[in-house]
């Protein structure tokens, strides 16, 4: 066995000489093998070792003891140890937690602070390969997302260093073997005996089954999440330029606007990390409650043929689609649809809810025309004129238009989004007539008088 760690050790190089290690220590046969086993290496290794062991308050006196146990030992073996008593029921109900998740995040908090004040270079944890299968055991029962289906790494980064896990290499019987040659007698913790814990059910239950058709289940195990880790790795960066080159970031509204066709142009595997890329940038944290139908959607929105759509996912984020393009934005507190109706005198001026103005006045000239620009003969209109948001029902019509046209069709013809359509200035006479769909249609009315009216919008629509 123990040829076989060093081999995993130098494999992975997770130990230089001389260095800072502090081995995470509960008294089970897990951390108290790998504490023993990094003691006996010490001097072929030249390392500093420090044991930090925490009394999470679970099990009343069993726990402390545990602790306890712990500091004993470290005192035999002549090994520094700190120790901390963390109240993590109390954390658990403040934050509401379950039992696990609260554990580990305030046992980590205790790691990262010792971690940096003794500049440690490794923090070595005891996780072996039988914990590695039902790792990915909950993964599979757990996440639909190929990205999250990776098993415990052999080492990742952490505080001054890096987290390292030696014995993952082993199985759980090869680790209590261990203890009973070198006559160490752990601790055992009782809530590990109650299936209603998934992982101890899958450990009790489902891990014997998979091992008693592969001796080498651990192995296996641990090359696929080797190997799957690999590829996420390379999948991440290439999908991370992707969003590079084609994700428009709005970092003060939180948005994200991009063309379909760029973002389709790229492979499915690109596009669906892409889509996660994207929502961790705009979510402070990822919802619970957000899950693989919403992804479905999205890639349904993506694919769909009609060009104006939205679906909603948690915490008021919507996504749109107009024609060709797809934003991300979180949606404002609802209020009233904003309608207006303002009366135009001629000449007058009327500012706009949103701060555009329109200019109306008497002129005597056919004046050149542009977008923004509308000139029509005063004798052709009845005074007042009137500015509106559209109406059910609204048509126009224009010069070689036979007929009239929904002021929808022509929204629809001119891709405008849905969201400004319900905004769009509207200019009428006094009879209903519309005769300016500002920047999009006009009016054409043609008389021999010498009297014109002409108006100038000003702003954006």
């Amino acid at each position: 066995m123990e040829q076989k760690v060093v081999q995993f050790i130098e494999h992975n190089h997770l130990l230089l000489q001389g260095s800072n290690v502090l081995v995470g220590v509960s008294g089970g046969a897990d951390s108290l093998a790998l504490l023993h086993y990094l003691w006996q290496m010490r001097e072929t290794w030249d390392l500093q070792l420090t044991a930090l062991s925490v009394d999470h308050q679970w099990r009343g006196k069993e726990s402390k003891a545990d602790f306890e146990f712990v500091q004993d030992i470290c005192q035999q073996w002549h090994i520094p140890f700190v120790g901390t008593s963390l109240d993590v029921p109390a954390y658990k109900k403040e934050h509401q937690l379950n039992a696990q998740v609260a554990s580990r995040k305030m046992r980590y908090q205790f790691f990262r602070e010792q971690m940096e004040h003794l500049c440690a270079d490794s923090l070595a944890l005891g996780h072996h390969g039988d914990d590695q299968i039902e790792t990915l055991v909950m993964r599979l029962i757990r996440t639909a997302d190929s990205s999250a289906f990776q098993g415990i790494p052999v080492k990742r980064p952490f505080a001054t260093g890096m987290i390292i896990r030696p014995f993952l290499c082993l199985t759980r019987q090869e680790i209590e073997d261990y203890c009973q040659r070198h006559h160490l007698h752990p601790r055992w913790d009782s809530s590990n005996d109650n299936i209603d814990y998934t992982r101890n059910y899958i450990r009790k239950t489902i891990v014997p089954l998979l091992k008693s058709k592969n001796n080498n289940m651990h192995q296996t195990v641990q090359h696929l999440s080797e190997t799957l880790s690999d590829d996420e790795s390379y999948l991440k960066k290439q999908a991370e330029k992707m969003v590079r080159a084609v994700i428009s970031f709005n970092e003060k509204d939180r948005t994200a606007i991009f063309s379909v066709d760029d973002f389709s142009s790229y492979p499915t595997a690109l596009q669906r990390r892409a889509y996660h890329l994207i929502l961790n940038y705009l979510y402070h944290q990822i919802p619970n409650n957000l899950s693989y139908i919403h992804e479905q959607n999205f890639f349904d929105l993506l694919k769909r043929a009609k060009s104006n759509a939205e679906i909603d996912f948690p915490n008021r984020l919507k996504i749109r689609r107009t024609y060709q393009v797809i934003t991300f934005s979180f949606e404002k507190e609802q209020c009233k649809r904003e309608v207006f109706h303002e009366t135009l005198k001629v000449p007058d001026r009327v500012i706009l809810p949103n701060g555009s103005e329109v200019i109306a006045q008497f002129t005597d000239e056919f004046n050149y025309q542009d977008t923004f620009t509308y000139t029509c003969a005063a004798d052709c209109v009845e005074l007042p004129l009137h500015i509106r948001t559209r109406q059910a029902g609204d048509r126009m019509t224009w010069k070689g238009l036979n007929g009239t046209k929904k002021l929808k069709d022509i929204f629809i013809d001119e891709k405008i989004p849905l969201e400004k359509r319900n905004t769009w200035p509207v200019i009428t006479d006094n009879r209903g007539r519309i005769l300016w769909l500002v920047g999009l249609r006009k009016d054409h009315l043609e008389s021999n008088g010498a009297s014109f009216i002409q108006l100038q919008f000003k702003g954006n629509v």
